[in-house]
């Protein structure tokens, strides 16, 4: 494995198909050596579409795809040297475990001794060298996943591409297979593409994250990066649970760097880092969505003090240490998530449908977008 660079790169990849139906546009990525990146973003976005065409599966309609360097556009799947992995683990099921991993290195005639020892290797690093002898029916589908990442690995690929692949596997199932292609990911020396719709699979992944929507790249970066300086409304909503909250507002400038938002009047005090970076970029006074995660949103005594809303409880969630409450303010539903220990003792053993709450925004953690383009306005 050593001295193997895999690096990709998509210059201006696109997708048409012959109805003229672009399913993916114009999309850039540089993919550094042994990254891990995940593209994400709801069904139908193009993420498959596009990790298909890095595998060679579609043609790439206009744009460019190198992989090292060389550019293999019209280069067949087999010899891009790749290998990927699907949500069907597609094994075959006359053949035991061992076989089904060796299938890919008989095919490439190499050496009986040089066999044994990747699959001996991937085995071991997978955890299934118990089951080399069984047929895959025999194995539970966390079991089979792993042969499926094992048939993929012992190829030594330059990438590794994995399309959805514990989106079959029950919740526990895949909290604990996730945990296993970190682990993977330590010990094998590979570039990863990992395509999933599931935000939580993407956070805790990736390097980095590509979310698409509809085609188009709307935020490539860091999982903090998207998480806490999200690109537009869609990434905002799409990154982070339970989702973030939007009110309608209007941003108000007040001096040459002092601003101030407003929701149905009531002014909202924003953080000076927030007010520096608007007068920074020039932002002059409009009607805006102003975002606030449900963790960045206070527990407020009573109504006095600046930026206190009101609404009423309609549904509280118990999750142990934290309450997730669903407040109807101005006919909005505004999901709170407020820890036990912040609440007076009287409400910390439930608190009722129809209870009046007042709470308070996090001034550093408010982010403002651009009514009109609903992009952040920073």
């Amino acid at each position: 494995m050593a001295g193997m660079m895999s690096t990709v790169s998509l210059q201006n990849v696109k997708k048409i198909y012959d109805n003229d139906v672009t399913a993916v546009h114009d999309f850039n990525l540089e993919i550094a050596d042994k990254e891990f990146i995940v593209l994400v973003g709801p069904s139908g976005c193009g993420k498959s579409t596009t990790l298909r065409m890095v595998a060679g599966l579609e043609e790439i309609s206009e744009g460019s795809l190198y992989i090292d360097g060389a550019l293999v556009n019209d280069v067949e799947p087999k010899d891009r040297d790749i290998a990927m992995v699907f949500q069907s683990y597609a094994l075959y099921p006359h053949m035991t475990v061992r076989e089904n991993m060796e299938f890919p290195l008989k095919l490439k005639k190499m050496p009986r001794e040089e066999i044994n020892a990747r699959v001996k290797d991937a085995a071991e690093i997978l955890g299934i060298t118990e089951y080399l002898e069984r047929k895959p029916k025999a194995l539970s589908g966390g079991q089979r996943q792993r042969v499926a990442i094992g048939r993929a690995i012992v190829r030594e690929p330059k990438v590794l591409l994995m399309d959805e692949p514990l989106s079959n596997l029950d919740a526990k199932l895949r909290n604990q297979m996730r945990a296993e292609i970190i682990k993977l990911r330590q010990r094998i020396n590979t570039t990863f593409i990992y395509v999933t719709h599931d935000q939580t699979e993407a956070m805790t992944l990736g390097d980095r994250i590509v979310i698409m929507k509809d085609g188009f790249i709307q935020q490539t970066g860091t999982p903090q990066e998207v998480f806490n300086h999200p690109a537009n409304i869609f990434v905002a909503g799409f990154i982070g649970t339970p989702q973030m909250n939007f009110f309608d507002a209007k941003l108000l400038k007040k001096g040459s760097n002092a601003y101030q938002a407003e929701i149905e009047g009531k002014p909202i005090p924003l953080a000076q880092p927030l007010q520096d970076a608007l007068a920074g970029a020039g932002v002059e006074s409009q009607d805006v969505v102003l975002g606030i995660r449900p963790e960045h949103i206070r527990f407020a005594a009573d109504a006095s003090g600046e930026g206190v809303l009101q609404g009423m409880v309609e549904v509280s969630e118990m999750m142990g240490s934290e309450y997730y409450l669903h407040v109807n303010c101005e006919e909005k539903d505004v999901v709170l998530r407020i820890p036990t220990a912040d609440l007076p003792v009287e409400l910390r053993s439930g608190i009722q449908y129809g209870t009046q709450m007042h709470f308070t925004f996090h001034p550093e953690s408010i982010h403002l977008f651009s009514k009109e383009t609903e992009k952040n306005l920073i």
